[in-house]
């Protein structure tokens, strides 16, 4: 079968079509399959060439896996309202199945180590209604509460095998396979305080104040898509669960950011992790915010064939409608803007430049968009006096023109005379 290089392009309309994206094997060659069609040339992404190394891992594991789920669990989204659910189960020999339970320790590591840490995980499936009770949920629900990995024992119908699929909001999977039976072995330790709020029924949006006290970001999404909140529980899917939790949690601490004092200069702050680059300003005046996201067009997993730039925006009192075009990543570097306000107790116009290069060959979840934006925030910044010498030293460290930025920029636009 003849097809083409992966280097060129190709037309995938929306973000909503990379699960039909998947990496095919003949022999000893690799291909990309997208809507009936192959691309071949995978030799040219190191990182997706090393994905293709899990067999390896898919060797070790047999119908029956015993082992620590670090703790996580992993709900899918088709056929709601009833859904696959099951436990996540570490089958690394090298590393701690802790490390595993919060992508903010990833951070810094290399490329090719992420998708091997994300690939070592075991994914139980058990199809199950997202309002029904069971004792295999009730397990479930236990093991993930843990504040550290816990042992479960798990048979599958058969061996557990890779399928090779990718989402930009979510990281790459292990193998996969549908439950028998589950057992939760060893002793969950769960925080007297999470006991608390679950026993008391009380809804998400009045238990975040508490659990932001004492928890990060990644604990709270997972009992969020655990289900153990509220009056009416429900599993709420993974890739749902974890844009919820970066619009709540932003929405929770906008609530004070609103009220601080504006900054009164322009601050660049600067990251670049897995060659996600990122620039952040931060101008003087009430909150609002604004993200552009560029993918470089030769990547083949660029949503816009032609590289065009998303933007998003929204004014002081927020936005009502989901933003489309970034999806979760948007809600993810809001989130690392409005901790650092949140931290230096001001406010300010905010945007995030994300330029994604071309060595971004394997998406591996928006974590990696909310961790960059986080470390942005947290170097020490470039100031500047005005807007004109902010923007002259943000077209310096952008591969898009400044003016394609501002031309579709809201922000940007608004023509102060103290700005410039």
């Amino acid at each position: 079968m003849q097809g083409v290089s992966l280097n060129r392009r190709l037309s995938i309309p929306k973000r909503s079509v990379f699960k039909d994206l998947e990496v095919v094997r003949f022999g000893s060659q690799v291909a990309v399959r997208y809507n009936g069609q192959l691309y071949w040339g995978t030799k040219a992404s190191p990182i997706l060439s090393s994905l293709l190394t899990a067999p390896d891992v898919e060797r070790r594991v047999g119908e029956n896996v015993f082992g620590p789920t670090p703790p996580n669990a992993f709900v899918g989204e088709y056929g709601y309202p009833k859904v696959m659910v099951g436990p996540l189960v570490s089958v690394s020999d090298c590393m701690d199945a802790d490390f595993f339970s919060s992508p903010a320790s990833w951070y810094g590591r290399d490329y090719g180590e992420i998708v091997g840490f994300a690939t070592s995980l075991v994914r139980g499936k058990k199809q199950h209604a997202v309002s029904e009770q069971s004792v295999f949920l009730s397990q479930l629900q236990d093991s993930v509460l843990s504040s550290r990995s816990v042992d479960v024992e798990v048979d599958f119908t058969k061996r557990p095998t890779f399928s090779y699929n990718f989402s930009p909001t979510s990281q790459p999977m292990g193998p996969s396979g549908d439950i028998r039976r589950f057992k939760l072995v060893g002793n969950p330790v769960i925080s007297p305080k999470v006991d608390a709020l679950v026993e008391e029924k009380l809804l998400v949006r009045k238990a975040l104040p508490e659990l932001l006290k004492r928890f990060d970001f990644y604990y709270i999404q997972k009992i969020l898509s655990a289900g153990v909140l509220g009056v009416n529980k429900k599993l709420v899917p993974t890739k749902w669960s974890i844009t919820a939790s970066d619009d709540m949690i932003g929405k929770q601490l906008l609530q004070k950011v609103r009220e601080y004092p504006h900054i009164n200069d322009f601050r660049i702050y600067s990251n670049t992790f897995l060659d996600n680059h990122f620039e952040i300003l931060l101008l003087p005046g009430a909150w609002e915010f604004e993200q552009f996201e560029s993918w470089a067009p030769s990547t083949p997993w660029a949503v816009q064939s032609t590289g065009a730039i998303e933007h998003e925006y929204e004014p002081f009192a927020g936005r009502t409608k989901y933003a489309e075009s970034e999806g979760g990543g948007y809600y993810a570097g809001r989130l690392g803007v409005i901790e650092a306000l949140h931290r230096m107790r001001r406010q300010a116009r905010a945007i995030v430049f994300r330029e994604i290069g071309e060595g971004y060959t394997v998406p591996v979840g928006v974590w990696e968009v909310r961790e960059n934006s986080r470390h942005a925030m947290q170097t020490p910044p470039t100031k500047c006096s005005t807007l004109r010498e902010a923007l002259a030293v943000l077209a310096t460290r952008l591969k898009r023109p400044i003016s394609a930025y501002i031309e579709k920029s809201t922000i940007l636009r608004q023509r102060r005379l103290n700005e410039w």
